[in-house]
């Protein structure tokens, strides 16, 4: 089973791994490692020391954090317990009206506006878009997932989940 260097799966996460090793990647069996080295890029990438529990998104993590497991944004923002939704603390902004839908979805591309909108999940703390959703118009903002972190640790992972270092 091959094990990839960190430099590697960092090439990956940034989308400039040759197609070639991407797909022998994404098709060999998984090394025991890959998930620590995964985290350990992001944690890299990061100036905070709070520990990196799984990532949600490019930018958006679970981490071990003073006040428990929070959902936080790589610039340090964060959005309390990872078992609320994040989005009702992000900037939101709606495109529903022709003008700001054909600003991304141009002439017959774009969406009938009454009958879909488009929202934009921003970081307040360092305005970068973290999640789009499209939805008819009123739908509840969606709750993407709980992860069962205790099960993922022990059953999948095989190992305790990390512990916040006291400072």
């Amino acid at each position: 089973m091959t094990s990839y260097q960190k430099s590697e799966i960092a090439e990956l996460i940034d989308g400039k791994l040759p197609w070639h090793k991407t797909k022998a990647m994404m098709s060999a069996h998984k090394d025991d490692t890959r998930f620590d080295t995964y985290i350990a890029v992001f944690q890299d990438r990061v100036a905070w020391d709070d520990p990196i529990l799984l990532p949600i998104g490019e930018n958006l993590f679970i981490v071990q954090g003073a006040d428990g497991r929070v959902v936080k944004c790589s610039c340090g923002q964060e959005y309390g317990s990872y078992k609320q939704n994040w989005k009702l603390k992000a900037h939101i902004r709606v495109r529903d009206d022709a003008q700001s839908l054909g600003e991304i979805y141009p002439g017959r591309h774009m969406c009938d506006p009454e009958w879909m909108e488009i929202r934009e999940f921003i970081c307040p703390g360092c305005a970068r878009l973290l999640e789009v959703e499209a939805a008819p118009p009123g739908f509840p903002i969606v709750f993407d997932f709980e992860p069962d972190l205790e099960t993922f640790y022990r059953d999948w992972l095989g190992k305790p989940m990390p512990e916040r270092a006291e400072v």
